[in-house]
Parts: structure tokens; sequence; C-alpha cells
């Protein structure tokens, strides 16, 4: 489910193509997700938000700085969408862009998922010597600024737009010294 949405958004594939591309049964299907494809992809969202939060998690580890973190995140998330051709985009997007306004299922397991990513940077950019609010504004723009880029870069089909927001970006990540 996360690959198809992340590739082709919710409505571009119906239940009987996800089957098949999973190798399951029709009947597994509604087994385990009784609400069908709303109740897959409210899954499928709460996945993403898990690995996705996990990544950033992991790079925000490795890194010195918040700074070094993000921009290697950023970086990593153009060269992973220009290495499927444009095609794969962040599936939280995709699936806010078609599915908020008429699922509301759908719209609070994306909201929770968007919460988790900006409370994980907040979290970070705290550590660092920022306010709460302030690490919190900067986490909203972060992950704002991250989501339109690379929903431009998949629209041009081009990553100079992600270059062009992270280094507008990066003197926002610099702390102020003490």
């Amino acid at each position: 489910m996360r690959r198809l949405v992340q590739r082709r958004g919710y409505n571009g594939f119906g239940l009987t193509e996800l089957l098949a591309d999973a190798g399951a049964p029709k009947g597994v299907l509604y087994h385990h997700f009784p609400g069908g494809k709303v109740a897959l992809a409210v899954e499928a969202v709460q996945r993403s938000a898990e690995s996705t939060v996990a990544s950033l998690r992991a790079v925000l580890a490795e890194k010195r700085t918040v700074k070094a973190a993000l921009v290697a995140w950023l970086e990593g998330a153009a060269e992973r969408l220009e290495k499927s051709g444009f095609a794969n985009g962040c599936p939280l997007a995709t699936i806010t862009l078609e599915t908020a306004a008429t699922e509301p299922a759908l719209r609070e397991a994306l909201d929770a998922a968007f919460s988790q990513l900006r409370a994980a940077l907040a979290e970070t950019l705290t550590s660092e010597g920022r306010s709460r609010a302030q690490a919190e504004r900067l986490s909203a723009l972060f992950i704002s600024a991250y989501e339109g880029a690379l929903l431009q870069a998949r629209a041009a089909r081009d990553t100079s737009i992600v270059v062009s927001t992270l280094r507008a970006l990066e003197p926002l990540l610099t702390p102020d010294p003490a």
C-alpha cells in the first residue's frame, strides 16, 4: 500500500490491483482491515510516519548538529526522489492532497503523522538551546518546506528547488551563539 500510494496516490489504484501487487486474496484485506482501503491507508500512514520519524531520528543522532542532520535528510530525500525517476513522492503528502477533505479517518492519521515529525524535530531543536516555542515554529517551517520542495521537485523533475529551499533554511538552522 505504501509503495503504491507513494507512486500513484490513494486514488491511483483499486483494491484488485493492490491485492494483486501484494499477492493476497481479497478475504485477507477485509479480515485484517474491515474498513477496506481507508483502514489500510490509515495503517500505511501510521507506518510511513513511524518510518519517517525513525529516519529523521537516525540522521539527527548521526550528525553533530541539527543543521547538518537536516541538510543530510533533505539531500537524501532529493536523491531518492531523483533515483525513482521522480515517481516516488512523500506518501504522506500524496495522501493528504487527495483525501484530507473527504476521509476523516485519513485526515486524523495524517495530522498525527505530521505532528510526530514536527515533535521529533522540535525535541532536537530544543536540545540545541532553542526555546520550545522557537523549536516548534522552526520544525513546522522545516517540515512544510521539506514537503513543498519535494512536491515541486517532483512536478519539475528537477531537485534544484530542494537545494534552493535547503540553502534558504540553513541560516535558520544555525543556533545563535550563547
